[in-house]
């Protein structure tokens, strides 16, 4: 991809987002927040889900 393709995306990107009304923006913003996975997920992987699981398993 030649820097001045590059440059075209950024632009149409940019003012795609501009186009949107702010409440939008907000809405998508939040909706892509509530999507991720926890923070332990991302940084360890499924261990420590599958230590929390236990530990609740074993206090039950």
């Amino acid at each position: 991809m030649k820097s001045n393709d590059y440059i075209k995306y950024m632009t149409q990107q940019f003012v795609s987002y501009v186009d949107q009304p702010k409440e939008e923006r907000i809405a998508k913003r939040e909706e892509r927040k509530n999507s991720r996975p926890p923070r332990t997920h991302q940084l360890f992987g499924l261990v420590p889900f599958a230590i929390s699981q236990s530990i609740r398993r074993w206090k039950n």
